[in-house]
């Protein structure tokens, strides 16, 4: 079975910080209860944008994509991205004018 990393980037306006940080710990609390999560990992870039926002990388790692889809389900299907739990996925639970930009990935190649 192959792991897979969904990677969002999220850009958030100065001033915003804590409330980014704010959810993204609350996706990770209700995540890291679910069948199938191993990890994740929250990344802050170095510098400022020229507008002063601030970027974010959040990964979350899963055993197996039918892992993930379980979790997310038809957050895929609905217009806000809420789960069977109701809870809002696919980094539709932030607030406006935070811009989350989700991906999912497979490792090709690691080096350490």
């Amino acid at each position: 079975m192959q792991t897979i990393s969904v990677i969002n980037t999220i850009i958030v306006p100065r001033g915003m910080e804590s409330i980014a940080e704010k959810v993204r710990e609350e996706y990770v609390l209700y995540f890291s209860q679910q069948a199938g999560f191993v990890s994740s990992t929250f990344y802050q870039a170095i510098n400022r944008e020229d507008d002063g926002a601030i970027k974010y990388i959040n990964t979350v790692v899963w055993e197996s994509y039918e892992h993930y889809q379980e979790v997310v389900n038809i957050g895929f299907t609905n217009q806000d991205g809420r789960n069977l739990d109701g809870k809002k996925v696919l980094g539709k639970g932030f607030p406006e004018p935070i811009k989350v930009s989700p991906g999912q990935y497979v490792v090709l190649a690691h080096t350490e």
